[in-house]
C-alpha cells in the first residue's frame, strides 16, 4: 500500500524479527538465514553455520554452495547460544526468530542489530529484498504446528516413535526428538522445551509429497495413542 522497501517486526524484548519483503511476502526466519548465510560466507568461506531442527532442507544445501559448514542442532535460545559460542560459528538462527550473530557483534540475539544487519545486504546489492529471496529455493513446507501433550508423556511419545523408526530402517536423525527424512522431504517430531506439547513440521517440494509428509507423521501419533493435528 505504502510502497516501501521491506517491513520489519520484533517482538517485545526485541530478540526475535520478522520479515516482510517490498511484495508482501512474509519471510520466514530459516529463509532469512540463508540471505544472512550467503553473504557472510562470502567474507568468511568456511564458517559453520549453526541451526534448529525445525530449520528449511534447503537451508543447509545454501550453507554448503557457498563453501560454509552447515551444523543443525537442539531448538532452544540457551542451547544454540552455548553450542555457538563451543563452536566459534559467526552466524546461527532458530525458526522461531532468533538469530545470533557473532561476526562483529557479540553473539547473541539482538534482533534491531539483525535487521541492520539485513538493510546492509539490501544496500550492497542494490536489488530489491523480493528480489534476494527470489534467487533462493523455494518449498513447500507447515509452519511449525505445537499440538498439547501432557509433560509426563511428551518424551514417551518421541521415545516409542524413535524406536519404531529404528526397527524400520528409517532415515532419521535424533539430535532432538525425530527429523525424518524420505524421497518426499522430511518430518519432525519433537517435544517442546517449555511447555506440555509436541512440535511437528514438514516439508516437501511439492503438495503432493507434503501430503505424504503429513500422512506418515499422522499414522506415528495414532500408534502412539495421540490425535494428530488438523494439518
Amino acid at each position: 500500500q505504502e510502497n516501501l522497501d521491506l517491513g520489519l517486526a520484533f517482538d517485545g524484548d526485541a530478540d526475535r524479527v520478522a520479515v516482510v519483503t517490498n511484495s508482501g511476502e512474509i519471510i520466514w526466519p530459516d529463509r532469512l538465514l540463508m540471505l544472512f548465510a550467503k553473504d557472510l560466507l562470502g567474507r568468511s568461506p568456511g564458517a559453520d553455520i549453526l541451526f534448529d531442527v525445525k530449520c528449511s532442507r534447503a537451508l543447509p544445501a545454501i550453507i554448503r554452495k557457498n563453501g560454509g559448514r552447515p551444523m543443525m542442532y537442539k531448538t532452544g535460545h540457551s542451547l544454540i547460544k552455548s553450542k555457538m559460542a563451543e563452536t566459534k560459528s559467526p552466524l546461527a538462527g532458530e525458526m522461531s526468530g532468533h538469530i545470533f550473530f557473532a561476526d562483529k557483534y557479540y553473539g547473541f540475539d539482538d534482533a534491531l542489530y539483525a535487521g541492520l544487519r539485513l538493510l546492509r545486504v539490501l544496500a550492497r546489492t542494490g536489488k530489491s529484498l523480493a528480489e534476494l529471496f527470489d534467487s533462493l529455493p523455494v518449498t513447500v513446507n507447515t509452519p511449525e504446528i505445537r499440538m498439547p501433550c501432557d509433560d509426563a508423556r511428551k518424551f514417551g511419545v518421541i521415545t516409542e516413535v524413535r524406536d519404531r523408526l529404528r526397527a524400520n530402517g528409517a532415515t532419521f536423525t535424533d539430535v532432538d526428538g525425530v527429523r525424518v527424512r524420505t524421497g518426499d522431504g522430511w518430518w519432525l517430531l519433537r517435544a517442546s522445551n517449555t511447555e506440555g506439547a509436541l512440535v511437528v513440521r514438514c516439508e516437501s517440494s511439492d503438495e503432493a509429497g507434503l501430503a505424504r509428509l503429513k500422512d506418515a507423521v499422522a499414522g506415528e501419533l495414532r500408534q502412539c495413542g495421540v490425535a494428530p493435528p488438523a494439518f
